[in-house]
This record gives C-alpha cells, structure tokens and sequence, in this order.
C-alpha cells in the first residue's frame, strides 16, 4: 500500500513528508520572500499543485517535535516550486517559518507533506468577492490566474507598504483593491470595510476569504450574514492571529469552529 491509497475503513492517507532542496531565494518584495524548491521530493509531488498548501518541517524545537508550518505552492513546473513566505517579524521576533527564509541557502533541504487541496475559486459564478492579508496574497493570486477571462467581481488585499503590490495575472472584470497597513493584525476591520464598499453585486455570488483571525470574523459575518452567502458559496480561513503563536492560533480557531487553515 502507498501512502495515498485509503486503508480500508479508513480515510486516505496523506502523502508521507519528502526532502526538498532549496534552489534560489528572491526578495519579491520588501515583506515577501520567495524561495524555490527542487530535488528529490519534487519526484512525488503531484502535477498542478499551485495553491495547495505543504506542511513544512521547520528545524527542531527544543529537542522535541520540529515545528509545523502550512505554507502555499505559489508556482510549479516540473523541476521546482516557488513557496512565499511574509516578512512581519524580522528582527528577532519573526517565527520559526520566516526565520528559515531569512537564513535559507542554495543546497539546504527541508522536509515538506502533502501538498494539501487548493481552496479553488468555482467556475460560473457572476460575481466574485475575495479578500485576504499578505500571508494569503499566493493563494489569491494562483486562484485569480486561474479564473476565466470574463470573470467579475472585486479582489481586496492588505499589504503593509506600496512596495509590497504585486503585478497579478486577473481578468479584467476583476477589480484588485490595495489597502496598506504597515502593522498586520492591528486593524481588523480594513479588508471588510473595503469589501462593503465594493458592494455585494448581482446574480450568484462567492465569496473567499483568508487574514488574520480577527479580520477573519470580521469578514465571514460580512460574507455569511450580511451577504447571505451559505457554505456552497463561501470559503473563510484564519491563517494567523495578532499576538499569538501558533499553539494560540490553533486554540482560538477551535474555540471558533473554524478549524481550516
């Protein structure tokens, strides 16, 4: 049996971690760090995972277990992967994910599982509202490349200086709003405000969004209560929460019920 096949009364197993070797690092931005990975792991890797997440093994901590950290392939082909990572902790506060990107070299390797599925965009809706902090910034940019060219609706993204804009394949009914907010995590309200303003639009609407927790909330009440949107037509995901490691994170999202991400 291979790691994927479903034992039986079982669910299917996910892909045992494989070692990838770090291969360049580029400063896309000034808070966004993109490291390409190849080598032996890329072997496994199922073809036209960009979007998916890898669980990737930081180092060790305190001699136990190393940390685990999900992480989006933000680009693949058939040598390597591109996986970006956010730069709000530099300095000797950052954790143990960028950290790792701060000091990865050419040669290094890490072990990776998965990838995780892509929380795709469906085809066919009329209108499309999205909204998501830097650390969802590669999730919403494979998903924009990925929506038809006749595709409408508004895409708001919260990047902490102007320097930090990138230039994203979208269609052109798709309107990418850039909110600047130099401290993450402090202004909970800015993707949802901006998204009200945008307006709801007509006919069957999906909504995906992705921040920190407390944007989080903000957002699925929008997208849920205010817009009506049922869980057919909406994907919503803490990725982190201000002022709290990853133990706290996952703490507060359990005592939420949302537990994706």
């Amino acid at each position: 049996m291979n790691d994927t096949t479903k034992p039986a009364g079982g669910p299917p197993r996910r892909p045992a971690p494989q070692p990838y070797t770090v291969i360049s690092k580029t400063r896309v931005t000034p808070n966004m760090i993109r490291v390409t990975l190849g080598g032996e792991g890329m072997a496994t890797l199922r073809p036209q995972a960009e979007g998916g997440y890898f669980k990737m093994r930081f180092g060790d901590e305190d001699g136990g277990k190393p940390p685990v950290r999900s992480y989006t392939i933000r680009r693949q082909d058939a040598e390597s992967v591109d996986v970006d990572f956010v730069v709000h902790g530099e300095g000797g506060h950052a954790g143990p994910a960028v950290e790792w990107a701060l000091a990865a070299e050419a040669g290094q390797t890490i072990m990776a599982g998965g990838p995780g599925p892509a929380k795709t965009l469906p085809e066919g809706m009329d209108q499309y509202l999205i909204a998501g902090d830097m650390t969802a910034l590669p999730a919403i940019s494979v998903n924009l490349e990925r929506l038809p060219a006749d595709a409408k609706g508004v895409a708001v993204i919260e990047i902490q200086s102007e320097a930090d804009r990138q230039d994203i394949a979208h269609p052109e009914g798709v309107e990418l709003v850039w909110l600047v907010n130099a401290q993450p995590g402090t202004q909970p309200d800015l993707l949802v405000n901006a998204l009200r303003d945008a307006g709801r639009g007509a006919g069957e609407v999906y909504g995906w969004a992705a921040a920190e927790f407390g944007s989080m909330q903000a957002l699925r009440a929008y997208l849920r209560d205010e817009c009506g949107l049922d869980r057919d037509h909406l994907y919503v995901s803490s990725y982190w929460k201000h002022g709290e490691d990853d133990d706290g994170h996952r703490e507060a999202k359990q005592a939420d019920g949302v537990l994706a991400g």
